[in-house]
């Protein structure tokens, strides 16, 4: 049954918060928006110092048919929005040298053509053997756009349907076995391996944990391609605000919501950390789903206990490494990744107890000023810096030019001296004019972050689709939820899913069909 409108309050003003609050006051409902820190964007913050402007979180723009339609819902489109920018290379991967010099760089194209050959040139026939994999990546992404992530799971009809069923022996398999044992099988090259498994670490999981079906990442890089919108991923915040503005939300920075106003078993506002309240017929909490039940709901209105809690993964930490740095920097494209040879090892550190910064570790690079002249000045490079780590805040704090914890920093120089030697960047240490350290305990203290997590939790069997947390509290009526959390799982795309999630809701609407978009209201589309 649809849901009448009426006043809504939206706890958390990251891509989620936002794209919820514009999706609710376009059907109509009258939102306010709280975000406790004074700059919205969550996980997708920026930093800024000196001329040089750093995302803080998310920097790969995937799933691009997700941002079309989101914006589309709103009566633009992301060309309108976004200046967005294809890369070539798409990334750029260092593995691990054999001694002391620099290791020889792997540039990853777009599209299907050129990966093939660059494939086939490591290791005769993976070029057909990659043709047959990202033949299977497409079928398992378009399943689970069309099947899976815009499915509310308020029944289990859409798992019935003869669509889904018939796919079941083929889906069974990518669902008992590892990504990184579906990689092996057709695969030798250590390198290719990991092009084709690290992805797992962006669903917040280790390619031995993640099911096999999650292949279908691969897709999205090699075979849809990696864009860029210029300016930052703070562009993409600044858009979804000013068209959840534009709908007439109330966005409220520095409004630190301490509770939700429960009554009756019915959630009824939202008291802020000052004491006022704000009094609303529905509320939605985009913030972490821990920091939700355990902070802003009593015991008794909680969904999930602590021991269901005490058995979730909480997916990687992140040491992340904002580096401000004189003189161009070619050795790295937009993307770059360094692969750590001892593989395994490296997710133990990450995954295991416990939990450890891995060293030598794998770490990711982004470059935005290789593509972007706006995020540093004119002769200075960017550098956001990420290195997988344990979610363990007990590991310490960041910080500014070398002041973070001893440990951090100590492991920041590490890193730093990785890339200098792997990439064969001599003098980057002495060329670095701005630093920054920021670290899980920084997510627990900024964001709420359960166990300081980067990313939200992760992506294994067990926690993803039918099995991830649901939208709506099953113990207070009127209190839905949004974000990583909850489903769909992890990353921008998803958060904008999910916002979808509680308009469906609300609408009443079942089943796996995303919601229609103005030009086809009337049509049958969708």
């Amino acid at each position: 049954m649809s849901r009448q409108p009426g006043t809504a309050a939206v706890v958390g003003g990251g891509i989620a918060g936002l794209a919820t609050a514009a999706l609710l006051a376009r059907d109509g409902w009258t939102v306010t928006l709280f975000e406790a820190r004074d700059q919205l964007g969550g996980r997708a913050g920026s930093w800024e110092r000196d001329g040089y402007r750093f995302d803080t979180g998310p920097s790969w723009y995937l799933m691009p048919e997700v941002f079309d339609h989101f914006f589309r819902l709103l009566g633009t489109s992301a060309e309108q929005e976004l200046d967005l920018v294809p890369l070539e290379p798409a990334y750029r991967v260092y593995p691990e040298p054999e001694g002391a010099g620099p290791s020889d760089p792997v540039d990853v194209p777009s599209g299907r053509d050129r990966a093939r050959a660059l494939f086939e040139g490591r290791e005769p026939g993976a070029g057909a053997a990659l043709d047959a994999y990202l033949d299977s990546a497409r079928e398992a992404y378009d399943l689970a756009v069309d099947r899976f992530l815009y499915d509310t799971y308020a029944s289990y009809t859409g798992l019935l349907d003869p669509a889904v069923t018939r796919q079941l022996p083929r889906l069974l398999p990518l669902l008992t076995r590892s990504l990184e044992d579906h990689v092996a099988r057709s695969f030798s090259d250590p390198v290719l391996r990991q092009i084709l498994g690290y992805p797992a670490v962006f669903l917040g999981a280790s390619p031995d944990t993640a099911p096999a079906l999650y292949h279908l990442m691969s897709h999205l890089d090699l075979d849809d391609g990696v864009r860029y919108p210029r300016g930052g991923f703070t562009e993409l915040i600044a858009a979804v605000a000013r068209l959840a503005a534009a709908q007439g939300v109330e966005l409220r920075t520095g409004a630190r919501v301490a509770h939700v106003i429960v009554e009756d078993r019915h959630a009824r506002g939202v008291r802020l950390a000052d004491g006022t309240e704000h009094r609303a017929d529905l509320v939605v909490s985009t913030a972490d789903l821990h920091h939700t039940e355990q902070t802003l709901l009593g015991p008794a209105e909680r969904t999930y206990s602590n021991r269901w809690w005490s058995r979730r993964n909480p997916g990687p930490g992140a040491l992340l490494i904002l580096l401000g740095v004189d003189g161009e920097l070619p050795q790295l494209a937009h993307h770059t990744l360094l692969f750590a040879r001892d593989w395994q090892r490296n997710f133990a550190d990450v995954f295991g107890s416990p939990g450890r910064i891995p060293d030598p570790a794998s770490v990711y690079i982004c470059r935005p000023s290789a593509t972007d002249s706006t995020v540093a000045p004119q002769g200075g490079e960017n550098l956001f810096v990420l290195v997988p780590m344990a979610a363990a805040p007990e590991l310490g704090h960041g910080g500014e030019d070398g002041a973070g914890d001893e440990l951090i920093e100590r492991a920041a120089d590490r890193v730093i001296a990785q890339i200098s030697q792997w990439c064969g960047i001599d003098d980057l240490a002495s060329r670095i004019r701005v630093r920054r350290t920021i670290t899980p305990a920084d997510f627990e203290r900024d964001l709420g972050a359960w166990r300081g997590g980067a990313l939200g939790l992760a992506h294994t069997l067990r926690q993803s689709a039918v099995f991830r947390p649901r939208g709506a509290s099953a113990k207070v009526d009127d209190l839905l939820y949004a974000g990583t959390s909850v489903l769909p799982g992890i990353g921008l795309p998803m958060c904008l899913i999910s916002a979808e999630l509680v308009v469906k809701r609300l609408r009443g609407e079942r089943g796996a069909a995303r919601l229609s978009e103005p030009a086809a209201e009337g049509s049958g589309g969708a």
